[in-house]
């Protein structure tokens, strides 16, 4: 029988996309949801991207680098974009894009404030559905402003449902769908539901629209010739592109109306309206909004053709009753016979049927309904949360020529990166939040890709690792703000697990393992040149992911003078050495070359593990409390910050079991091995090191020995420290009662226990690791955990809960932190999901209850959902623990 008999029909698609067969994935939810206030658009003189280009500029201004628009879609080089515009007949401006508030107006940092949900996505695309919730009543924009700019760091957000807007079910659930008939052939259906009990008016605007590449008067992406669109007849538009192609649009009539009314304008700024400066244009990026809004009818192009264009649809939707508007996009090389005929719903009701298959044979039956409904809402969310990203910072440095030359101050953002060039479709954390990648941020998107899209997750890690990304020196760009910054490196723990998660499928990508080992090598040689600022194997790093998480402001010179021991840098580089070790082991089987390079990664973790324990004449690990914490190296003495945090824990990451039949079966490694554990035991006291299990096969290579291990766990599962009913805590509760506080002349340093938001602007609007649980480091410990008990099976047991008398070996201690992260998401009897805080819509209301956000981060004694809303990049690690 031919495989591809075996396959379902989108897993074919995927297979014809791999082999570029067919160009599935040209056409996907690539479109960012905030282009506005992001650093690529940013030329200002101080670098202050939020007010460069706010929100209130953003429907008048063409942006340089990508676009934004309301649940669209674009093509994967962002050239011709589809989105949505709405107006209830009361908002002040069109909806044209989703809003929020700034860094510096909300008051825990940067926050959308609209309701919208990925409902569904196949992975390449081929059916998405999203929902957008639109008040009928006027947008509270003014009033959520200066509702949190008034709000102390003590208050939660003031959020769009506090406003009482959604009351009486006054509002619209807007569904966006697509369905591809063939790879440049777009269905797109869009359903408006009045959920109130009146007639409601709506405007609803498709609009299809070219990025602007003709202004900056660059080659390259910039075209000389610019693109088009005109009317046709019938409702039908023809878009030309020289790169892109040809492609029609067609908007089907309303049942009993005539062909309705399309509007037309180029995508190009207001610069008389914004800076006073004559247009080029009399049909600029607002018209739309100028038309509707403000009854302008002169604002739009009778001629009936430029580069932005819109369907007017003016609905009146009865109570309760919906209304779906058809329409269709497709190049002129797979033009349908019949845009609108009887397949148009034949084709979206098959492509639905085969996702629900494709996930049928990836999810797991034994689910629930309401875990199989969360599991798929949060793989949607990791689809939809792929982007166009465009930035080239050379251009962005010199400014453009047809632009007025730029004055920026000396230390400019990014200027070590002229190298970088970016132009790519990537899993970004949050469309709206943060619509620029994070590479610590990716990889967990990525492990959360493998199962559904492996192709994908292996060719964004390759993607990384690509010399316009990486820095010739060997750093990888860690995020737009400030692409120098240090993330932890996890990149190469996603390399090695989507290996191993693919050959569990029957996928041993040795080729694909290759090439990023050899990538990473550069990469680690960056970190022990630049990361180990005194050459004795004990690494800093800054924030390392974890803001605030420290005493000190860890990016900047200590207030103490002297240097930062860093447990947690040192334990990212020990646990990037265990990784790298697995990776050349597996690559040794077939050939021997690797074995010294596997060596070398050994004995490379034995001396990160010998100055652990031994920096400072005690190491890392305080005897006193039985914990690991960062060390304060000043005046010839050590001083331990007794901070009790994840910083302490990451050292438990740096684990890996191996197996001694395929050690014995690589002699060069063996032999070099034995040499070094027999000559060096005084480095092997402290550690976990090649010991041999008593019941199994395997050898563990740890830094904590048994005992060590035990004493960690001990805090770790005790509910008055980090095990809380959701997951583990980011900081130990002790600190509640018991703040670490470190005086310094007439200041104080303090650290408490804040199980939810920061109370503090000192390391940004967003820095949240006092308390609250993260879905990264959560699922980290909990493989690590695993990897224990491969070793340790039963022989080892700890109390779980401490103090409970309930004793669990670490397989099941893995398990019940798996539990208690799941039920963030699971209902009570009464239907309350934890995540959903004190919003009771999604625990009441028909229209709410069966969706799902997930968020950035979550409180650690309640498990409500806090930070950005649709982080459904690493928070999406849930469809790996339920």
């Amino acid at each position: 029988m031919n495989q591809k008999d075996n396959l379902d029909a989108e897993s074919l698609r995927l297979a014809e996309d791999t082999r570029r067969e067919k160009n599935w994935k040209r056409w996907g939810p690539y479109l960012a949801e905030r282009q506005w206030g992001t650093v690529r658009e940013d030329y200002s003189t101080d670098g202050s991207s939020w007010d460069y280009l706010p929100h209130d500029h953003a429907r008048r201004r063409a942006y340089r680098w990508g676009e934004d628009g309301l649940l669209g879609i674009c093509d994967r080089e962002g050239r011709l974009c589809f989105a949505l515009a709405l107006w209830n007949g009361q908002d002040p401006i069109l909806k044209e894009r989703l809003f929020g508030l700034t860094n510096t107006e909300g008051n825990h940092g940067e926050d959308v404030k609209e309701y919208y949900f990925y409902l569904d996505s196949s992975p390449t695309h081929s059916y998405l559905k999203a929902l957008y919730k639109y008040p009928q009543k006027e947008f509270p924009y003014t009033r959520l402003v200066e509702e949190n700019r008034n709000r102390s760091k003590d208050l939660g957000e003031f959020e769009l449902i506090d406003t009482g807007i959604f009351e009486e079910n006054k509002y619209f659930d807007i569904f966006a769908e697509y369905a591809k008939a063939s790879p440049n052939d777009i269905l797109i259906k869009i359903t408006v539901v009045n959920r109130g009990s009146e007639t409601a008016k709506l405007h609803v605007l498709p609009t299809i629209w070219f990025k602007n590449s003709w202004s900056w008067g660059r080659t390259g992406e910039s075209y000389w010739t610019k693109p088009c669109i005109e009317y046709k007849k019938d409702g039908e538009l023809l878009l030309s592109h020289e790169t892109l192609g040809k492609f029609r649009f067609i908007a089907e009539p309303i049942l009993g109306q005539n062909t309705p009314n399309f509007l037309f304008t180029e995508n190009e700024t207001n610069s008389e309206r914004l800076f006073n400066v004559e247009n080029s244009t009399p049909y600029v990026k607002d018209a739309f909004h100028q038309y509707i809004v403000h009854g302008q009818k002169d604002a739009i192009n009778p001629k009936m053709v430029g580069t932005k264009a819109a369907v007017q649809y003016c609905l009146e939707v009865p109570a309760g009753e919906e209304v779906t508007l058809r329409l269709r996009l497709f190049s002129e090389e797979e033009a349908p016979a019949h845009p609108f005929g009887q397949n148009f719903q034949q084709i979206f009701q098959q492509r639905i049927c085969e996702t629900e298959e494709f996930y049928k044979n990836r999810i797991s039956s034994e689910l629930s309904q309401h875990e199989n409904l969360v599991t798929r809402q949060a793989y949607a969310g990791l689809l939809w949360s792929k982007q166009f990203y465009h930035y080239g910072i050379k251009d962005w440095l010199e400014g453009d020529p047809s632009q007025p030359p730029l004055q920026r101050n000396e230390e400019v953002r990014n200027a070590d990166w002229t190298h970088l060039y970016n132009r790519d479709v990537i899993s970004m954390p949050d469309k709206w939040e943060y619509p620029w990648y994070a590479t610590w941020d990716v990889a967990f998107h990525l492990v959360a890709f493998a199962k559904i899209d492996p192709d994908f997750a292996k060719q964004q890690l390759i993607l990384f690792l690509r010399e316009w990304y990486m820095h010739p020196n060997g750093q990888l760009p860690a995020y737009e703000f400030d692409f120098s910054g240090t993330n932890p490196p996890v990149i190469p723990w996603a390399c090695w697990r989507i290996y191993k998660i693919t050959a569990e499928q029957g996928q041993k990508d040795r080729i694909f393992l290759t090439r990023v080992f050899q990538k990473l090598l550069l990469n680690f040689t960056w970190w022990v040149n630049r990361k180990d600022v005194a050459g004795k194997n004990i690494f800093a790093g800054g924030f390392l992911g974890m803001d605030n998480i420290g005493v000190f402001d860890r990016s900047k010179p200590l207030p103490t003078g002297g240097e930062l021991q860093q447990a947690d840098g040192t334990a990212w580089m020990a646990f990037y050495c265990v990784t790298m070790l697995a990776m050349a082991l597996e690559l040794a089987e077939e050939d021997p070359a690797y074995e010294d390079i596997a060596s070398k990664f050994f004995e490379h973790f034995m001396a990160i593990a010998e100055a652990t324990n031994t920096i400072g004449g005690t190491g890392l690990w305080d005897e006193e409390d039985g914990f690991y914490y960062d060390w304060l190296a000043v005046d010839s003495k050590y001083i331990p910050l007794k901070v009790r945090s994840l910083v302490g824990i990451v050292i438990l990451l740096a684990v890996e079991t191996l197996d001694f039949q395929v050690i014995q079966n690589l002699p060069g490694f063996t032999k070099r091995m034995h040499w070094f554990l027999e000559n060096r035991q005084n480095v092997t006291e402290y550690i976990s090191c090649m010991k041999k299990a008593k019941a199994t096969n395997h050898l563990l290579l740890a830094i904590p020995t048994r005992e060590r291990l035990q004493q960690v766990l001990h805090y770790l599962l005790d509910e008055n420290e980090f095990l809380s009913p959701y997951g583990i805590r980011s900081l130990s509760r002790f600190h509640l009662e018991h703040p670490y506080v470190f005086p310094i002349d007439d200041r104080e340093y303090r650290v408490e226990y804040l199980p939810g938001e920061s109370n503090s602007s000192l390391f940004g609007g967003n820095s949240n690791w006092r308390g609250p649980i993260w879905f990264p480091l959560n699922y980290l410990l909990v493989e690590a955990l695993d990897r224990y008990y491969q070793f340790y099976g039963d022989d080892l047991l700890v109390e779980c809960p401490t103090g409970s008398g309930q004793m669990m070996n670490l397989g099941q201690v893995s398990q019940e932190i798996s539990r208690r992260l799941a039920s963030i998401f699971l209902p009570d009897t009464r239907g309350y999901c934890p995540w959903q805080g004190k919003n009771q819509y999604f625990s009441v209301d028909a229209y709410w209850r069966h969706l799902t956000l997930f968020h950035e981060y979550f409180c650690g004694d309640t498990g409500s959902g806090l930070g950005a809303s649709h982080q459904t990049g690493w928070t999406a690690l849930i469809v790996r623990l339920l």
